[in-house]
């Protein structure tokens, strides 16, 4: 399917998750602290910003992350800010966090959790993670999860990445991979591009890609339970991976 309606699709399926209380996620999932207890968050992470936690993800990567007072963090497609604000808690005041998502009512949501809970080393752009509003070299650590498999060109995002990480950065990524290939008549269905399957890659493939942008690649945890939670018995897993430059 062509990149510019793969992401038209996407978009208008995380709009209306934004818009919607209780929307669920795009595939259909609905009790987001119990997806969010099952993939490795805290009572305390949950309840810090209720509003910001969707039950989008499929690990945490704040909590994996060496994540430092004073650094500079970024988040590939925030939504909310769930994980941002988590991040922002780590940095401290010396810090920043910038959330970039390319869904204008998940940016306004998640500027409106800003305002609400007084967070003030936080801010959220509207973006695409293929081509990231942010300066060369200025990030220390980059999150993402389960985003990355939405994006139509995975390389180029990596290769943004490494654009914008400064020397030694560090990034944190949980998302979904195929552990075979997906049937030719899935590809396009529009239910599961937006529910993290359709786009997905090959493990390996992924992983390949993430080293060719230039980073070193280590798996630090895989988790294929959440295909026979969500995503009605398809071949794959969580995978969250630390990746170096």
């Amino acid at each position: 399917m062509e990149s510019r309606k793969v992401k038209k699709i996407v978009r208008e399926s995380y709009d209306k998750i934004a818009r919607t209380p209780n929307a669920g996620c795009g595939c259909g999932c609905k009790n987001r602290q119990a997806i969010s207890k099952s993939i490795g968050y805290t009572e305390a992470e949950m309840n810090a910003v209720p509003e910001a936690n969707l039950g989008l993800g499929c690990g945490n990567p704040t909590a994996l992350g060496k994540i430092r007072a004073g650094d500079t963090v970024l988040d590939l497609g925030s939504g909310a800010g769930f994980d941002a604000f988590l991040a922002a808690r780590k940095v401290g005041s010396e810090g920043k966090v910038i959330g970039v998502d390319m869904t204008e009512a998940m940016v306004n949501k998640a500027r409106e959790n800003v305002k609400k809970y007084q967070y003030h080393n936080v801010e959220f752009r509207l973006g695409d993670i293929e081509r990231l509003p942010v300066e060369d070299h200025s990030v220390d650590v980059i999150i993402s999860n389960c985003v990355i498999n939405l994006a139509p060109d995975k390389r180029k995002v990596f290769q943004e990445a490494s654009r914008v990480l400064k020397s030694g950065g560090r990034m944190y990524v949980s998302d979904i991979v195929l552990l075979q290939p997906l049937p030719e008549e899935l590809k396009n269905n529009e239910r599961l591009l937006s529910g993290c399957v359709a786009g997905a890659l090959l493990k390996d493939d992924y992983l390949n890609i993430a080293k060719q942008a230039g980073f070193q690649v280590k798996i630090l945890g895989e988790n294929t339970e959440i295909s026979k939670q969500q995503y009605l018995g398809i071949p794959l897993e969580s995978l969250s991976i630390e990746l170096t430059k």
